[in-house]
């Protein structure tokens, strides 16, 4: 390990990230009873700009009104570059209690977007004596944020996850797709014929770059990387195939921009009952060798390195603070 220490923020269920649009306040009950493991209540891209007013009162009163139980709870402002982000602020902070958790920021551009969002927020936090330190969601969903996820990443002490916001993403870098998400046919290799002079298309995942990349800059500063949404909510299993590889990744979640993508994800994020099964019997294996004095740790018949290790705290970690949610 590097004598740099990582620090891991704080800790919180991130499977599931339910998005209900703020003008649309017939979901806010239904997302406090839903199983999603973070509901973000939207005045953004999916608020109509004649709605914004609107849509930030009816936020407001879902905060203070509203039983949301143990979830946790955030609030996607407007973008930095709009006439509506700092009022988003000042009039949610101003008019809410202690129950609201995160603050998303949209379209990150650079470390010094979130200094100012950081700025507003302390001051208000210290302006109206607000107890909780709200921690911060970032959306990566430009190239400009993209080149900058690094430092973005370790812009402030409340962040705590990086989005990848590929719909944004994409029209950013002028990518040939109008899907949120998903493959693209035409991001496909070509093999040379064969002896007979048949060819085979392989299709690949033209996310994965950006994908890796912002994972890569989550967990270098602690943070939880989590993919974003995925447009077609009415193909399930092409969401579970996009879950399964951000998974792969080293992902903790997903976007459901539709309650039916809840359980999907839900699903796809929580540690197999046989892989937190092995895991324990390695945490086991390794307790033993060391009662016993050995250096070595052996199970069915397979060396246990130290990363064999980590990874199987980091599962039963896991396991242990969904069940401890009731899931």
């Amino acid at each position: 390990m590097s004598f740099a220490q990582v620090p891991v923020r704080t800790p919180r269920l991130n499977r599931s990230e339910l998005a209900v649009p703020g003008s649309s306040p017939h979901f806010f009950e239904k997302a406090a009873k839903s199983a999603a493991d973070i509901v973000f209540l939207d005045l953004e891209d999916s608020v109509a700009p004649d709605k914004k007013e609107e849509a930030r009162k009816n936020v407001i009163a879902a905060i203070n009104d509203i039983d949301w139980g143990d979830k946790t709870l955030s609030v996607r402002i407007n973008g930095l570059d709009t006439p509506w982000m700092y009022r988003d602020l000042v009039d949610v902070l101003e008019q809410t209690g202690d129950r609201l958790d995160l603050i998303m920021i949209p379209k990150v551009g650079t470390a010094a977007d979130v200094y100012a969002v950081d700025v507003l927020v302390t001051q208000i936090e210290q302006a109206k004596g607000r107890r909780k330190r709200l921690g911060f969601e970032l959306i990566v969903e430009t190239a400009l944020g993209m080149m900058n996820v690094e430092t973005i990443a370790g812009a402030s002490q409340r962040n705590e996850s990086l989005h990848f916001g590929v719909a944004d993403y994409a029209a950013s870098t002028r990518a040939r797709t109008t899907n949120i998400g998903g493959a693209n046919r035409d991001y496909v290799v070509l093999t040379d014929p064969d002896p007979e002079g048949r060819r085979q298309l392989h299709w690949g995942d033209m996310w994965h770059y950006a994908l890796a990349r912002l994972v890569v800059a989550a967990r270098a500063h602690g943070l939880r990387p989590v993919d974003g949404p995925f447009g077609d909510f009415k193909d399930p299993e092409g969401f579970a195939a996009q879950a399964r590889r951000a998974a792969a990744l080293g992902c903790e979640g997903k976007w459901a921009i539709h309650p039916s993508q809840i359980a999907l994800a839900n699903e796809v994020f929580t540690p197999p009952a046989a892989e937190v099964e092995k895991a324990r019997r390695i945490l086991a294996a390794m307790a033993e060798a060391e009662r016993a004095g050995k250096g070595a740790v052996q199970l069915d018949g397979k060396l246990i390195d130290i990363a064999s290790i980590r990874q199987a705290r980091a599962i039963v970690a896991l396991a242990e603070h969904i069940a401890a949610r009731g899931g």
